[in-house]
Order: structure tokens, then sequence, then C-alpha cells
């Protein structure tokens, strides 16, 4: 009998099923729209990394909230069980199983109605936590609220990396300060809509680096993402794609930094990964992924900069080296350059280091 592996990744979040319906264009007010395409899944994205990393080979389990005990809640239960995300659905009687339902069009926007109850939240506080010991990351989201805490300090004493979904939430700088000493990595927007540019990411990445979080990841869907991990800034370019359905393209970036970042990749790597992986996903509806090999042949191939961080702005390398080097921040780009780029690559020889087996 085959051994079951303890997983390397664990969420910690809300339970629901989602209803995912593709359509051109959201309908005007008291008319309709038809729709192309519906699928289901399971949410929120706790659960979705889960999912998306099963079908890429990961073990992984799930602390999640109780669903009601009823045909949703079974079916959301034995779902999971199929796809081989470990952890134990709990069930009650206190309410129904909370519903999802997205709506994409082919912008790549979404809209979404959901049910999120503080009676339901509050299940995460009884939740057990003892699946955090052995694994390799735990994931967080911030919508979650103070119920993602317990977990957090949990993984802190286990020594477990934690992974935060922050998006908009770092605008509250109470609640940066609270998380940022508890987090590894932390996923973040410029604001609840991605709406702005270069500079809009720039200034969040200056907001969490100086927060103290060792790795932020600051997305902005079609304009691709800006990572900063100590003197390491990577900025990697979304490529234009025909979008389908942008329902959980934010969770499958994480799914393909947490993938990277569990096989020991590279910054650069993993970024490259998650942003090609992110863009597959829209082209197409509902949340089956595509394979390793077609999203890392996407990921070698997209655009990246490299910055460095100085006098309180960041300052793109290439752009530096392609300077006389009499300026003081041209030579220390040189010397940067030589240590910490990685050295030219051939496409075929990136992503080559451990893949998990199961």
């Amino acid at each position: 009998m085959k051994k079951t592996l303890s997983p390397a990744y664990v969420g910690f979040g809300m339970l629901t099923p989602v209803y995912i319906m593709a359509l051109d264009r959201l309908p005007k007010k008291n008319t309709g729209e038809l729709v192309h395409e519906v699928s289901e899944f399971i949410y929120d994205d706790a659960a979705i990394i889960a999912c998306v990393l099963r079908q890429w080979g990961v073990p992984t389990g799930m602390i999640g909230t109780s669903v009601g005990d009823d045909l949703l809640g079974h079916e959301l239960a034995r779902q999971l069980k199929e796809l081989g995300v470990q952890g134990k659905v709990r069930f009650t009687d206190e309410y129904r199983t909370p519903l999802e339902v997205n709506v994409s069009d082919r912008t790549g926007a979404r809209t979404f109605f959901w049910q999120r109850s503080p009676e339901i939240l509050g299940t995460l506080d009884t939740a057990d936590l003892s699946m955090i010991k052995k694994a390799k990351l735990l994931y967080v989201d911030w919508y979650d609220g103070r119920h993602i805490l317990r977990a957090m300090e949990e993984a802190n004493r286990q020594n477990v990396p934690v992974f935060l979904n922050l998006e908009h939430g770092h605008k509250n700088g109470k609640l940066l300060a609270q998380y940022a000493g508890r987090v590894t990595i932390c996923q973040a927007v410029t604001d609840a809509a991605q709406i702005g540019g270069r500079n809009a990411m720039l200034n969040v990445a200056r907001k969490l680096f100086k927060s103290g979080i060792k790795t932020a990841l600051i997305t902005m869907a079609r304009q691709g993402c800006l990572a900063v991990q100590g003197d390491l800034i990577v900025r990697v370019h979304a490529p234009k794609v025909k979008p389908v359905d942008g329902s959980g393209a934010g969770a499958t970036f994480s799914a393909g930094y947490i993938y990277g970042y569990l096989n020991e990749w590279s910054l650069e790597e993993c970024v490259r990964f998650a942003v090609a992986a992110a863009s597959l996903k829209v082209t197409r509806s509902g949340l089956k992924m595509s394979t390793v090999e077609e999203i890392k042949h996407l990921a070698a191939r997209l655009r990246v900069e490299h910055m460095i961080y100085r006098r309180n702005q960041f300052f793109e390398i290439e752009k530096l080296l392609k300077l006389p080097p009499d300026s003081p921040l041209v030579r220390e780009a040189r010397k940067f350059a030589d240590k910490l780029l990685p050295k030219k690559k051939k496409k075929e020889e990136l992503f080559k280091r451990k893949v998990f087996k199961v």
C-alpha cells in the first residue's frame, strides 16, 4: 500500500463550494446576459491552493471552517478526498453550507457574491491545528480576520513558514504591524480593485519592506508581479493572453509561487512560474490547471527586470549597467549584479531543482 506523505502545504481558512459563470460582459441593471460556461470548485483561496497544488503532485492539507451537514457540505468533503487533500472536514447542524457565486467576463474582471458570517468564521477557532507541525508552509488569508492569528502563532512555534495573502490590507497600518512579525511571505495588491501601475507597486513594496516582511509579492493582474526578498528585487511581466475567466487567478499565482518555494527554486524562478500559472489560468474557465511543463514553457519566456533599493528608491539594475561607471550608484549596481544576479541560463536550465514525488 502506498504511504501517504504528510502535507507539505497546509491551508487554513474558509471552506465553501463555488459556482463560476463565464460570460462576455456583466449585464446592465434589470437585464440579463448569456452564460457561456458554468463550473464548480472549492473556495476560498486556501482551499483553491490546496486543490491546485494537488494537481501538480504536491501533498496538501486543509484546516477549514465547518460546513453544513447537508448535500453541499458532504459533496465538498467528497471532492477534497477525491483530490487527495488531507484533513478532516467538520459538519454542523447550526447552519447550512455557505455558497459563493463568481461571475467572470472577458476583460478578466470578476464579480463575486459570498456568504461568510461571524458564526461560520468562528468555527476556525476550534479547528485542530496538529497538521501544521509537519508542514513546510502554512497559508492564511486576511479575509478571515483575527481567526488566523491562532494558526499563525502555532506555525511560529513549530518554525513553519507562514504565507499571508494580505491583498489591500496593508492600508491598515495597525493590521500590517500585527501581521508583519509573524509572516515569512506576504502577497499583496495595490488596492481592492488592483488599479495603478508601476509606481503603485513600488510604493506597496516599500511599505512591506519597511515593515520587516522577509518576502513581499506585489501582484497587479495583467501587469505581472514585483517581488522583494532582502537585496533581491525582481519584476516579472505578465504575457498578453485572451482572458476567459479571472476567478481564482490570485490563488493560482499563490499556488505557483508556493510550488516553486517548496521545490527550493530561486525567487525569480518562483515568480516566473507563478505569473505564468496565473496567466494560463485566466485563459480557461474553472480551475482545471495547466500542467507543470506547460507552465514552465511559458515561464521561461517571460520578461524580467532586476532592481536594487537605495536612497528610498528602486533602481533598475539593467538600466544602471548601461550608464558610465563614474557614479557610486552605478558602481554599486555592477558589484550587486556580479554578486546576486543569476547567471544567464538557457531556458531549459530553469526550474531544475527538486520536484515533489507522490
